[in-house]
């Protein structure tokens, strides 16, 4: 039971920086959550180390349920959520966040925290590199082909415990859809992402539910709750602090320390 309160607390002082960094750079929490939930969970042996990189996963997408819900919230406020393709992607993306829940606990775990690893390295990259705007004269593909390029990156994200938005926005600009309109699709993406992926994980590792230990299937409670709930009250911080901080220098920075944590875990 202490053990449960030090990653409840841990988790929360995690959150507040979570939290910041959302508001300031844009960057979904899965990319420190992850990382530090696979070194703290067997550090209090509350998992060992190979069920480790499976809770962490799952625990990260059951966060990002609430901070892509704001998020999502926002952006249809300012209507930036395209809604006439947006079911199609949501539909896809949710489909393989599932599917990858369901299937992801039978994945050799050293595969999955080297496939997470990459996809660190491959968001940083992106961070240290991105344009704002890129210039195409390509138009989106039909309904049904949408929804397969969604299934694929729903479970490309659900793999690694993130939001989705590293490689929707990406993708969505590609097929010449305004940045904004990428973001708000994506934002509206990471909550269906989320949703399904945390549901798939939980319906996995439905054996593994224990409220005592904390555990519902393979998400880890304490640390959900401790997340959410700083990193809810200082995004606000963080977005206030664009106006004033060296944004693409901040990146550059912080997507060199994504790598060199990345590269610590493959070699580790």
């Amino acid at each position: 039971m202490l053990e449960m309160l030090y990653v409840f607390l841990l988790c929360a002082c995690l959150g507040g920086l979570v939290g910041v960094l959302a508001g300031l750079l844009g960057i979904g929490g899965g990319l420190l959550v992850v990382p530090f939930l696979m070194f703290l969970l067997p550090y209090f042996e509350i998992a060992t180390p190979e069920k480790a990189v499976v809770v962490a996963i799952a625990t990260s997408l059951a966060t990002i349920i609430f901070t892509s819900y704001s998020s999502c919230l926002a952006h249809h406020r300012k209507d930036n959520v395209p809604w006439e393709f947006a079911p199609w992607i949501m539909s896809g993306v949710a489909l393989g966040a599932a599917l990858v829940g369901v299937f992801a606990s039978q994945v050799n775990a050293e595969w999955l925290k080297n496939i997470f690893a990459v996809a660190v390295v491959f968001i940083a990259i992106r961070m240290a590199t991105s344009k704002t705007v890129i210039h195409t004269d390509k138009t989106l593909p039909p309904g049904p082909v949408i929804v397969l390029i969604g299934t694929v990156l729903g479970g490309m994200s659900s793999l690694v415990g993130i939001g989705g938005g590293a490689l929707i926005v990406p993708t969505l600009n590609y097929f010449g859809v305004d940045i904004r309109r990428a973001i708000g699709a994506a934002a509206a993406c990471g909550f269906a992402i989320a949703i399904f992926g945390s549901a798939g994980f939980i319906y996995s590792g439905w054996e593994q539910t224990n409220w005592q230990t904390g555990y519902l299937g393979y998400v880890f409670l304490p640390a959900v709750f401790g997340v959410i709930i700083t990193s809810m009250l200082t995004a606000p911080i963080g977005a206030r602090l664009v106006q004033t901080m060296p944004i693409k220098k901040l990146k550059r920075i912080f997507a060199v320390l994504l790598s060199i944590i990345a590269l610590k875990m493959i070699f580790s």
